[in-house]
């Protein structure tokens, strides 16, 4: 049965919610098999793609062990760890049934220096792709990202136009997430970063560094800023 609730939610998030609540329910014992995409995508009318993000997140936070051209599988009961889950931008807004959008500040491709290619795991000097973009919720700045990339995980990333969709949104569909670092602080804005979001450079802001990593390589490493007093960051964890 579809709630109210469930029915609210992007289709990516729909279909991973109703994972996550059979396998707290206790549906699928630790190893068992899981439905297949294919039957995910005619249960739920949604894109192979659709499916695709939805076992990948869930198998970024332990819920689930994935083995490429034998199945989903319940992941072992002491996999499962609380973690936080960071919403792409664009969702979070529109869940709140407001309006999106964003504005571009820096989109090109640039060297990386020593500390930057350390994060990456590319060569000093080598080629990195860099956005810089301003994310307002009803016309008023809510995050200031400021994000690198590995062209190797992304090649296509510069042609994207992100006023459309955001890079989360796009990373999610062209990269293969497999773990996540990140570090969040309260701290002053950037000068940059304060004119950027309209604040003083004085106001105290959450500060989000992350970065992501497929199994090969470094995928971004991004810094996401947010004016104290417009954000505030909650999350849910079940085991």
């Amino acid at each position: 049965m579809v709630t109210h609730t469930s029915a609210a939610l992007a289709p990516y998030a729909r279909v991973k919610q109703h994972l996550k609540d059979r396998l707290a329910a206790g549906d699928w014992a630790p190893g068992a098999q899981m439905p297949s995409e294919a039957e995910l995508v005619a249960q739920f009318g949604v894109s192979r793609m659709t499916v695709n993000r939805a076992l990948k997140e869930l198998q970024a936070e332990g819920f689930v062990d994935r083995v490429q051209g034998v199945g989903t599988f319940a992941a072992a009961l002491n996999k499962v760890s609380a973690t936080l889950t960071l919403h792409d931008v664009h969702e979070e807004i529109a869940a709140r049934g407001h309006r999106h959008d964003s504005g571009v500040v820096l989109q090109q491709a640039e060297p990386a220096h020593a500390a930057l290619a350390a994060q990456l795991g590319v060569a000093e000097g080598a080629t990195v792709f860099h956005t810089l973009i301003v994310h307002r919720d009803n016309g008023v700045a809510l995050q200031c990202e400021d994000r690198y990339v590995n062209p190797a995980a992304a090649p296509d990333y510069l042609a994207q136009d992100f006023t459309r969709r955001t890079p989360t949104q796009y990373l999610f569909e062209a990269t293969a997430l497999w773990r996540a670092q990140y570090a969040i602080e309260a701290a002053r804005p950037t000068a940059q970063e304060a004119r950027l979001l309209g604040i003083a450079e004085d106001e105290p802001c959450l500060v989000v560094v992350r970065r992501t990593f497929s199994r090969e390589h470094a995928i971004t490493l991004g810094r996401l800023v947010y004016p104290g007093r417009r954000y505030q960051l909650a999350g849910e964890f079940t085991p």
